[in-house]
């Protein structure tokens, strides 16, 4: 049985840093990364629908340690792709990555301090052992979106397409495509889908907040002619870092002038007397859910060329020829996408045990947000909802190798986060109210009220406490081998 220091679930944009990371940082460490898929880069090689592309600038969503050398700072997959397998091949990751190799279960074993891990490996199983999992496969389901019931679907004539399984073949060209939901997802797909089709309809249930952004960062492109490239690059990120921050603080502060920005920028992007309140106005306030980011005002582009229309309704039933809505319209359709939303799976679906005994995660309290509490030797990557992403994962990286480090110099091979209250209470994990996320509170581990048990969305905050701050903390607690025994 193969037997691993750390062994790093998912080939990611979180996996590939964490392997970054540690080889740069942890370079005595073995480590081999487990991806379920044939190929890396996770996300951006998974999802192949027109128009696909981050809606974080690459600037804070690309590497610390990797500059970003594209002009343009709001990217399509292709180029992301291409950013995440160059620095695999950098790091000389690509022989550590064990491809259709789906974790199953793992077990920790107090009496050996590792865990055995079950693996399916394109149908067969196998086995392999590790000292650390990291667990970097994200929070949700890779192999199936969430596609809520449609009265009347079997009836509809056309193709009804979701996002996350889009054909290679098919054909929208001048055609008639309806795209249901109103996320980041629809946003994208939309102004994609209206280059070539006759008409596309983005058909929402309610409102999302939407924002016109720059594809190209200016003061970044200006600062690469200047300046070194590893400057310019750091300079460009603490540049960005503040501004999202700073945007998130005073939408969470001044929810009311919040809105009325965004309604004020969204009225000048679309058509006059358009129904702005309507379409672009959401009951809930600004980054109670994620905003949509569209560069360059594309989606309002779509709508202003006539090329796209917003309606706000609700389905009745789907018909042979499209979709009729509970006011009475009829939306004439050759192609639905069902632009519903993601299924949270958190890591990667595998059954966790500790000494046989199966770990439920609705009863773990996440610590740093990194670890679960009574499960030792275990980490997971989980990143901003109100910010890039990879902006905490690294983070995440650095703390773990430190940890790492710490542990090998004292001799501990045991970590396990420990409550001193386990009746304290706790909360949701993520404090997000989109649909996917509330769909799936209960599967979930929770977090307490207080740090160290918080899951914080701060950048700075968690830069004081994991870039800066101890790896030791009281609820902490190590052991080396011959006393593993006590920790269950």
């Amino acid at each position: 049985m193969e037997h691993v220091d750390v062994l790093i679930v998912g080939a990611g944009i979180s996996g590939i840093g964490a392997a970054c990371y540690l080889r740069t940082h942890v370079p005595s460490a073995t480590f081999a990364i487990l991806e379920a898929r044939g190929a890396t880069g996770g996300t951006w090689d998974l999802f192949r629908y027109p128009g696909i592309r981050s809606d974080s600038d690459l600037h804070t969503f690309g590497y610390e340690f990797k500059p970003w050398r594209d002009r343009q700072s709001i990217a399509g997959a292709d180029k992301i792709l291409a950013y995440l397998r160059e620095t695999a091949r950098e790091h000389d990751l690509d022989r550590n990555v064990r491809f259709h190799h789906r974790v199953v279960g793992a077990d920790w074993s107090s009496a050996d301090a590792r865990w055995v891990v079950d693996v399916d490996h394109d149908g067969e199983p196998t086995r392999i052992s590790a000292n650390w999992i990291f667990c970097a496969s994200g929070y949700y389901r890779y192999d199936e979106g969430y596609t809520p019931h449609f009265e009347g679907r079997d009836t509809f004539t056309g193709p009804i397409v979701h996002p996350q399984h889009w054909p290679e073949d098919l054909d929208y060209a001048g055609k008639r495509v309806v795209v249901i939901g109103s996320g980041a997802t629809a946003v994208t797909l939309v102004p994609a889908l209206a280059t070539t089709a006759a008409h596309v309809t983005m058909l929402q249930r309610t409102p999302t907040y939407v924002m016109p952004v720059p594809s190209h960062d200016a003061l970044a492109n200006r600062l690469r002619t200047l300046l070194p490239e590893r400057r310019a690059y750091a300079i460009s990120r603490r540049i960005n870092i503040a501004k999202q921050a700073g945007v998130w603080t005073f939408a969470q502060r001044f929810p009311s002038a919040a809105r009325k920005i965004i309604r004020a920028v969204n009225t000048k992007a679309l058509p006059p007397g358009y129904p702005v309140d309507e379409h672009f106005n959401p009951p809930y306030g600004p980054w109670d859910q994620r905003l949509c980011a569209v560069p360059d005002g594309d989606l309002f582009r779509a709508i202003r060329n006539n090329k796209a229309e917003v309606v706000t309704d609700r389905i009745a039933t789907f018909t042979p020829t499209g979709i009729r809505l509970v006011s009475g319209r009829e939306l004439e359709a050759d192609v639905i996408v069902t632009a519903t939303g993601l299924n949270l799976q958190p890591f990667g679906g595998a059954a966790l045990s500790v000494d046989g005994e199966a770990v439920r995660l609705s009863e773990h309290v996440a610590f740093k947000g990194m670890m679960l509490s009574d499960v030792p030797n275990f980490a997971f990557a989980i990143g901003y909802t109100n910010a890039s992403w990879t902006l905490k994962v690294g983070l995440l990286c650095e703390h773990f190798c430190r940890l790492l480090d710490h542990m090998r110099a004292h001799g501990y091979d045991v970590c396990v986060p420990v409550r001193p209250d386990p009746d304290a209470p706790t909360r949701p994990l993520l404090d997000f109210g989109a649909g996917y996320v509330q769909r799936a509170l209960d599967q979930l581990p929770r977090q307490g009220e207080k740090a160290p048990w918080v899951m914080s969305m701060n950048y700075r905050a968690d830069v004081t406490v994991l870039r800066k701050g101890p790896v030791v903390d009281p609820d902490l607690r190590f052991a080396s081998r011959d006393r593993a025994g006590v920790h269950r």
